[in-house]
């Protein structure tokens, strides 16, 4: 009985064995028939056709699904958590620019038109199934392009820049609002392009020549206007009234006072100043002589 118990056992290691060198002899020959399998190229521009860039595009949002489920373990370890960030980034990058080689070969902009790779808690994400993750990746306050994912916003460094507020924007004042406010902020220009004038005068003469037919309609429909001048005065009258003598001229009245001029003011007060200086610094007898000697000139 031990000895066929062993044949048997020895006989189904032989016949596992062949069944495995069998399958393995098919998997190769299948793929000597299906030929090297081709990976992703490594410049967009490799790609030639429309569906080869969704095809490679595809791939990359499967692969961004299944890092992001892993990123969600915070027991992975820091630098892990690191790792499969940097990756997603870098995947980020690369759908982004499938993307754009799908718009240069004609194709739709599936950034603007497709659908959210990554939705919000609870959502079903391309690739991945119905998972529930946190929110979208975070990008740090006042940078753009690089996102957090998962445990990767919690690790040490990361969860501090997250804290911090976002810079204010800064206020404009009142000097800085005013720097642009020119001749072109009131239309002192609008009419250098040569533009404006010309349908001006445009618009003026079809105003003009559309008050003129209203005009003539409504002379046609009242009746001849009296056009007589109301303001004119018959030629009976001014002829009467030049043939009239003329009234005598008033008598030009003489001022009652006569005025001095300016010579003679200017005379009086030099004398009226030298009188003050001789009756301050001049003796009595000095004094007495001058007025001798003006008498005798026959002045005042």
């Amino acid at each position: 009985y031990m000895g066929v118990s062993r044949l048997s056992s020895k006989m189904a290691r032989n016949q596992e064995k062949a069944q495995s060198m069998l399958s393995r002899f098919r998997e190769i020959k299948r793929q000597e028939e299906l030929g090297p399998k081709k990976t992703r190229p490594y410049l967009t521009s490799d790609a030639a056709t429309i569906p080869e860039c969704e095809k490679w595009r595809n791939e990359g949002i499967s692969l961004i699904g299944k890092d992001v489920t892993k990123i969600q373990n915070p027991g992975l370890g820091e630098f892990r958590i690191r790792d499969l960030n940097d990756e997603i980034n870098k995947l980020l990058r690369e759908k982004r620019r499938w993307e754009d080689r799908i718009v240069e070969l004609g194709g739709a902009d599936l950034g603007k038109t497709g659908p959210r790779m990554i939705e919000r808690e609870g959502k079903a994400v391309p690739g991945m199934g119905y998972v529930k993750i946190d929110a979208d990746g975070k990008e740090i306050p006042g940078v753009r392009g690089y996102k957090y994912f998962g445990a990767a916003k919690d690790l040490p460094g990361v969860r501090e820049l997250f804290q911090q507020e976002a810079p204010e924007p800064i206020r404009k004042t009142r000097g800085d609002l005013f720097s642009f406010v020119d001749a072109d902020y009131y239309g002192y220009r609008d009419e250098d392009d040569g533009v404006i004038l010309a349908r001006e005068a445009a618009a003026e003469k079809e105003s003009i020549a559309r008050a003129m037919r209203e005009w003539e309609e409504t002379r046609t429909v009242e009746g001849p206007v009296d056009e007589t001048d109301i303001y004119a005065v018959p030629a009976t009258e001014m002829e009467a009234d030049s043939s009239a003598p003329a009234a005598p001229a008033a008598p030009e009245t003489a001022p009652a006072v006569a005025v001095p001029s300016q010579e003679e003011i200017a005379a009086l007060l030099l004398q009226r100043k030298k009188e003050m200086l001789m009756a301050q610094y001049a003796s009595e007898d000095l004094l007495d002589s001058e007025r001798e000697a003006r008498a005798l000139l026959g002045r005042s």
